[in-house]
């Protein structure tokens, strides 16, 4: 039998809009600035130079000739451009470019996708080649939907596709070839250079974007990106073209210490950030402070900053000086593990599964770099937190047994006996399928002795012995190690835990209590003005009634995370139930009520400052 081409019916798309608006909305919001992006640099790597400009500025051209112009955004660059016939090639085609296309390379969809998708009323694409300029003007036709050319009216009256431009529109930084390119929005009048909704740092946003997107752009490209455009032009103090260097440059120059963690198919690259100034007044153009992200190709997947940012490093076991410290994690790829992106590029897998950031934590804390750890000693050195484990612990002991927190593990030799689901290899054939100890057979009219099964799953669990492999009887410790973490003393960095009661680190079994949260806060307070009216404002007071308020609040938490461990494993409560019930919300809820820690703080009180009468 033949299997030639000519045999197979090609598959066909009806629709192509729908499967691009489709597409289009896995992309982060920005994305279609990585993909022009990463296209101008392909385009620039392709000259005999391999070196030369990017520029994201404003398309001043039709802001000054057009009447009441709103900004239009546009992306210039010394690329090896594009005659008219490569234009109509490479942008009429959804999976096309100028290079090679690969599983893993930028396969010309992107910019498609990231762009096409958010500027309905078109994308005007300049290019030069061997000096001759063209123009083509991709859009979303709004009688059809479809995504495609729209067709040009040239000077003779003729119409078209692609025409040819004059050189009076050339961009000054172009010579004999490169492409600009104009984002039109969903309509004439939409303003593109505005950020979109929700953008972080919109005065700065394309910078911000792409400086974060990129750990380094290759050497010899250089990337600017206007910002203040709003203002006067002549205002060169505000109305400046930024330049772009990635977080490599910046964290490089920032830095007191680095280096870097082999993990298992991994490289943990780490920084600790001066503490500077510069930490927060930078953040509106780069990633300033810590931060976490994956790396590859020179580019960052997954980054998670601020709130988010912090508790993931705390997770990576960097409890105190988040603030400081960034980390990357570089997966390593082999033929036993691949590594691409998804096909967006916004997340990196490994053999189509998610980066394995809980296994790599665990293999980090066990291997944490002298410097994180002596600068989590210095800040934790100047916590004021006193530990209530003991008198915790002495009030819970006689109620231990109320918390089940007694486990079980198998061991090869223990007194205890487990079920073990499975039949040992060479012992007696299982009565259901016939056998000696089923003489009748295991056919549908079966007699014998085995019991009764109503699923597929349960054929196997009836089987389950009463006996089982040797084990013992665990107790682990279930009470948490705890923290109290504070602003004031830099053990916690603004804005995390923010506003809520603690966190708990499961990985750890650290407990981290935010000092500042305003329940504990009001109750300090209250306290403190009652016994001031009564003894006098004094320091002694103002730590005894602290350390009273923690005290009561911390054994709520603590008896909440001890109480949690018995409902592990049981059916109706799994993995994210557990994760539900431990989170920072739900812990807040713990330590929301009042009449009974109230109580306990004002008996501790009268036994240690006297009663308020």
């Amino acid at each position: 039998m033949s299997h030639s081409g000519a045999e197979t019916l090609p598959l066909t798309v009806s629709n192509t809009g729908f499967l691009l608006d489709k597409l289009g909305e896995d992309c982060h919001p920005l994305q279609f600035l990585r993909e022009l992006t990463q296209n101008s640099i392909e385009a620039i790597l392709r000259t005999p130079e391999r070196e030369g400009d990017i520029i994201w500025d404003v398309d001043w051209i039709s802001r000054d000739l057009g009447d009441r112009v709103p900004f239009k955004l546009c992306i210039t660059d010394t690329g090896d451009g594009m005659t008219s016939e490569e234009m109509i090639r490479y942008i009429n085609q959804l999976s096309s470019s100028g290079t090679i296309q690969s599983v893993d390379g930028n396969y010309g969809v992107g910019a498609k996708i990231a762009a096409a998708t958010r500027n309905h009323a078109g994308l005007v694409y300049l290019s030069w080649k061997d000096g001759h300029g063209s123009m083509i003007h991709l859009w979303r036709d709004p009688g059809t939907g479809q995504y495609g050319l729209r067709q040009i009216k040239n000077p003779d009256g003729t119409y078209g596709h692609c025409g040819s431009v004059e050189d009076c529109i050339k961009p000054e930084l172009v010579g004999d070839h490169g492409t600009k390119i104009i984002l039109l929005g969903n309509a004439e009048e939409d303003d593109t250079m505005r950020a979109p909704p929700d953008t972080p740092s919109p005065s700065q946003w394309i910078a911000k974007y792409l400086n974060t997107r990129y750990f380094r752009f290759p050497s010899g490209i250089r990337i600017k990106a206007r910002q203040g455009w709003e203002q006067p032009r002549s205002n060169t103090d505000v109305n400046v073209l930024r330049t772009l260097e990635g977080q490599e440059k910046y964290l490089e120059k920032h830095m007191d210490a680095s280096g870097t963690v082999q993990l298992d198919g991994a490289v943990a690259h780490w920084w600790i950030l001066k503490d500077e100034g510069a930490l927060s007044q930078n953040s509106g153009f780069i990633e300033s402070s810590g931060h976490m992200a994956a790396l590859y190709k020179d580019e960052l997947y997954d980054i998670v900053t601020a709130r988010s940012g912090h508790a993931r490093l705390q997770q990576f076991g960097v409890i105190f000086g988040q603030r400081q410290v960034v980390l990357y994690l570089e997966p390593i790829s082999s033929d036993s593990r691949r590594v691409l992106t998804n096909t967006s590029r916004t997340h990196l897998l490994i053999n189509s599964e998610p980066l394995p950031w809980t296994q790599w934590a665990s293999e980090f804390r066990e291997k944490m770099p002298e410097p994180i750890s002596a600068l989590m000693d210095r800040i934790a050195s100047k916590s004021t937190s006193t530990d209530h484990s003991r008198s915790i612990r002495d009030r819970l002991k006689a109620l231990l047994d109320l918390f089940k927190v007694s486990r079980y593990r198998p061991t090869p030799e223990g007194p205890l006996q487990i079920e073990d689901p499975l039949p040992k290899a060479g012992g007696t054939q299982l009565p259901l399928f016939g056998g000696p100890s089923n003489p009748g057979g295991g056919g549908a009219g079966s007699t014998g002795s085995a019991p009764k099964a109503t699923s597929v799953g349960s054929v196997y669990s009836v089987f389950l012995k009463k006996g089982g492999v040797s084990g013992d009887d665990a107790k682990p410790d279930l009470f948490p190690t705890v923290t109290w973490v504070s602003v004031a003393d830099q053990t916690r960095a603004q804005g995390d835990i923010e506003d809520r009661a603690a966190r708990f680190l499961q990985d750890q079994n650290l407990l981290l209590i935010n000092a500042d949260f305003r329940v504990f806060v009001d109750m300090v307070r209250h306290w403190e003005e009652r016994y001031a009216a009564k003894l006098g404002d004094t320091t002694a007071i103002a730590t005894t009634v602290s350390e009273s308020v923690r005290n009561w609040f911390e054994q709520a938490l603590t008896e909440t995370i001890i109480g949690l461990q018995a409902m592990k494993g049981s059916r109706e409560w799994n993995a994210a139930h557990i994760d539900s019930a431990l989170s920072e919300e739900a812990l807040t809820s713990v330590v929301m009520q009042r009449y009974h820690p109230y109580n306990s703080i004002k008996r501790e009180l009268g036994t240690k400052l006297g009663p308020l009468g």
